[in-house]
């Protein structure tokens, strides 16, 4: 309990005692007419009014910032887009210039002679010089044994004259 000094008008003691406890203690206070009731300016209106524009000032500058990011990710977006697109047209050219390198490579290959195909033809164009040397030896010996037989008759011939 607390003792609270009370002024002498209001209470017989000077001391007067204070409690937690519901004790309802009635005193009559006179009034001289309607005390008006003072309101703060604005009252609740004015905190609502003042919640409402601080909503509003925030949701508009988080707005406007969302904007702003949104604006900045579109672009590097966009940017990434483009240069993927570059570098699947450098790809696309490059494929078809190795489609074109594969292609040219099976016509050559078509067109080449196998070492099989080299070694058969080299064994025929040995035949073919062996068979012409054969025949130069043939030659040249029919050759020696006309000029043999010229001779003989020239030699029979300036023995008759």
């Amino acid at each position: 309990m607390f003792r609270v000094r009370i002024p002498a008008a209001s209470a017989p003691s000077s001391f007067r005692q204070l409690s937690t406890t519901a004790v309802r203690r009635e005193e009559v206070v006179g009034t001289v007419g309607a005390v008006p009731v003072k309101r703060p300016v604005g009252g609740f209106r004015g905190g609502i009014l003042g919640f409402l524009f601080g909503f509003s000032a925030a949701s508009a500058l988080s707005i406007y910032y969302l904007q702003q990011e949104t604006k900045v990710a579109s672009g590097l977006l966009l940017a990434s887009v483009e240069e993927l697109q570059q570098g699947t047209g450098k790809i696309t050219s490059h494929l078809d210039r190795l489609q074109t390198v594969e292609k040219e490579l099976a016509a050559l290959k078509a067109g080449s002679a196998v070492k099989d195909d080299v070694t058969k033809v080299r064994g025929e164009m040995k035949k073919v010089y062996d068979g012409l040397h054969l025949e130069l030896l043939d030659l040249r010996a029919h050759v020696w044994g006309v000029e043999q037989d010229l001779q003989k008759v020239v030699k029979t011939e300036s023995i008759r004259i």
